[in-house]
């Protein structure tokens, strides 16, 4: 059943009045791939705008926290955490981004996680842009989610983030 529906199939806001607060945490996580030569300046600090992880970083969490301006349906949530972590993987050319979001609410943190995850890399892009068009974003996804009525997800398959 899609909760976003009302029984006229029009979209609308579900109501989470009567859902219970809990401890909810989601972790997301992505890749951005580019050309080695692309990664070293990221590795080495050298790329002409900055830290590109850093900003990135920022980038991130402030995603997380805009999620309901961006997302039409979802909650604003009051984040108690939100963490996010960059790996660089040489052997992939890539960067991954994981991201944890953390509330103690009547909703979860998917969102905010994922969109953790978007922004994050979508700001890698940005920052390197003038020396690689050709960067590919993927593998975003839900890794993990606890907490709430429907308890934990553990996503199946190697986690490449």
């Amino acid at each position: 059943m899609l909760t976003h529906f009302d029984a006229a199939g029009q979209a609308h806001m579900v109501d989470i009045a009567a859902k219970a607060v809990t401890r909810r945490v989601a972790i997301a996580g992505g890749s951005i791939r580019m050309q080695s030569a692309t990664l070293a300046r990221v590795r080495d600090g050298s790329a002409a705008k900055g830290d590109v992880l850093g900003i990135a970083r920022i980038a991130a969490i402030q995603g997380a926290k805009r999620t309901a301006d961006l997302i039409p349906l979802c909650h604003p949530v009051a984040l108690t955490r939100v963490t996010v972590d960059f790996e660089i993987d040489e052997a992939g050319a890539s960067v991954h981004c994981r991201a944890r979001a953390e509330c103690d609410g009547r909703t979860g943190v998917e969102m905010e996680a994922l969109t953790a995850v978007q922004v994050g890399l979508l700001t890698i892009y940005d920052m390197l842009k003038a020396v690689d068009r050709g960067m590919v974003m993927g593998d975003v996804r839900l890794l993990e989610k606890h907490g709430g009525k429907s308890g934990s997800f553990v996503a199946d398959g190697p986690a490449s983030v």
